[in-house]
């Protein structure tokens, strides 16, 4: 991570100290590490090679003291305390709100905090000890960081159940003549449609609209008569989409996994655990195989 100059007068300002304090602290820990941490840089200063090695096992130490205090602070406590979760819109949709009424029940002192977004946003703030746990869909392996599936999350194409597609059997090359909405390129979900068209030398869909959002792709699909990709989580009855249909045509079943994933080294809560119990039993009740 590349980290700007710092002046000098903000650093002593930040940490309390005086300069004559913060300069003797810098030079017995320079003794200490045996190699300067610091250099100039114009008005302020900035890392060494060495200085970002120390900020690393520094930031990692801080990471550990925080959790052995978490630790401790849960012994004896039970199903208490926070539990900070970063997940995905499909499951904070689909899996989270019966996992979380089952733990308010158990423990209703439990305190969550959640942050919804894509893989991208929330792994950093889980390996930086942000997050205590993401749900997610499942990628390669990572170092240092532990996947438990959770449950399939099959995409599927899906239009309206009014749609004029259904009344006939279409095939791949039938779905180039309809418009589409759609995740942006770069999505995996957007990627991997993309390319299903493209092995068959086929145009790519024709994406009338764009949107990030995807829980408001069930609506649009219904409104606009266009087709799209989603999770056939959306196509359960009792859920906003209800009304969409899948295109059944061969080959164009993203077939993908939902997991829990956390640090390997990290504490987790007996209300961590208890609540990726439930997340578990919970994926087993929302199936959509």
């Amino acid at each position: 991570m590349h980290l700007s100059p710092v002046r000098a007068e903000d650093l002593h300002h930040a940490l309390g100290r005086d300069q004559p304090a913060l300069t003797s602290s810098v030079r017995r820990l320079e003794e200490v590490c045996g190699a300067p941490l610091f250099e100039r840089s114009g008005r302020g200063i900035k890392f060494t090679a060495a200085g970002h090695v120390m900020l690393k096992w520094a930031r990692r130490t801080r990471l550990d003291v925080d959790e052995a205090r978490r630790e401790i602070e849960d012994i004896g406590s039970g199903l208490s305390g926070t539990v900070r979760i970063g997940i995905i819109p499909t499951a904070a949709q689909f899996l989270l709100p019966r996992a979380v009424r089952q733990l308010i029940a158990e423990a209703p002192e439990i305190k969550l905090q959640t942050i919804v977004g894509l893989s991208d946003l929330l792994h950093p703030k889980l390996r930086t000890g942000e997050l205590d746990m993401t749900i997610e869909t499942e990628s390669e392996p990572e170092s240092g960081i532990t996947s438990q599936i959770l449950s399939e999350d099959p995409i599927v194409v899906a239009a309206s159940a009014s749609h004029e597609i259904f009344l006939g059997s279409p095939v791949l090359k039938d779905l180039c003549a309809y418009r589409w909405v759609l995740q942006p390129p770069g999505a995996p979900t957007r990627d991997w449609l993309d390319q299903t068209f493209e092995r068959r030398n086929l145009p790519r869909p024709d994406v009338q609209i764009e949107s990030s959002m995807l829980l408001m792709l069930p609506t649009l699909i219904a409104e606009t008569g266009l087709l799209s990709f989603i999770s056939r989580h959306h196509l359960r009855a009792g859920q906003l989409g209800a009304g969409l249909k899948e295109v059944n045509v061969k080959g164009t079943t993203m077939r993908r996994r939902m997991v829990v994933t956390y640090r390997d080294r990290s504490y987790l809560s007996p209300a961590s655990h208890r609540l990726i119990a439930l997340l578990a039993t919970a994926a087993k009740g929302t199936s959509t195989l």
